[in-house]
Order: structure tokens, then sequence, then C-alpha cells
């Protein structure tokens, strides 16, 4: 117990760094923005992955603390999506705030799909 925050540390710092990496050059595709976009998705696939994968091969939970937690918890960004969001609506863009809505949520979403089936499908659940 005491040394799991070293493990929030660490994936906190490894997240940090690819999300700044990622995130640091503004992109966009058309007028959507897709940086945070692609941290999004990704984190989601990601936690998708390693919570299925904890849970069925019983692994230490330790690993949610380093990849769900620290790693995909500071990798991700609701804030900043949400920000992005608001600044289209404020600027009258509203299908691509729309689309910007559906893509982060509904992608997210099928990404942890996507990586819990992944998961299952290795362990021969699904």
């Amino acid at each position: 117990m005491k040394w799991d925050i070293l493990y929030l540390i660490i994936g906190a710092v490894a997240g940090v760094l690819i999300r700044y990496q990622i995130t640091g050059d503004s992109l966009f595709f058309g007028s959507v923005p897709v940086s945070v976009l692609i941290v999004n998705i990704s984190g989601s696939f990601i936690l998708g992955l390693s919570s299925t994968a904890v849970s069925s091969f019983g692994l230490d939970q330790r690993y949610t603390l380093l990849i769900g937690i620290g790693f995909c918890g500071t990798l991700t960004t609701m804030s900043t999506f949400a920000l992005e969001t608001v600044n289209l609506l404020s600027v009258g863009k509203l299908l691509v705030a729309f689309a910007d809505i559906v893509l982060n949520v509904g992608a997210s979403l099928l990404a942890i799909v996507a990586g819990r089936a992944i998961i299952l499908a290795l362990t021969g659940i699904v």
C-alpha cells in the first residue's frame, strides 16, 4: 500500500508526457480538433485492454493504479474536450461541435469495447 503512490506517479508521468507530445501541436481535420480526440480514443482503448486484462488474468491491482488511473488518467482529457467544444459553439460552429461530441464520446466508448473484446478473445471468454 505504501508503494502504491509510486505506481500512480510512474503511470501519470508517462501519460502526461505522451499527451503533451500529441496535443502540443493542435491538429485539426477540417475544423474538428483531433489532438484531444486521439488521446481520448487511445486512452480509452488502453483502459479497456488493461482493466479487462487485470480482471481476466487476475493481475495485481497495482496495474490498475499504473495504467488505468496513472497513465490513462493523465493521457485522456475531458476538460480540454469540453473547452474545445464550447469554443466551437461560441463561434457558431454548431455542426463541428456536434461532430466533436459524437466523435469523442462515441469513439471513446467504442475503443473501450474494442480493448475489452481483444482481451476477452485472447482469454477465450468470448
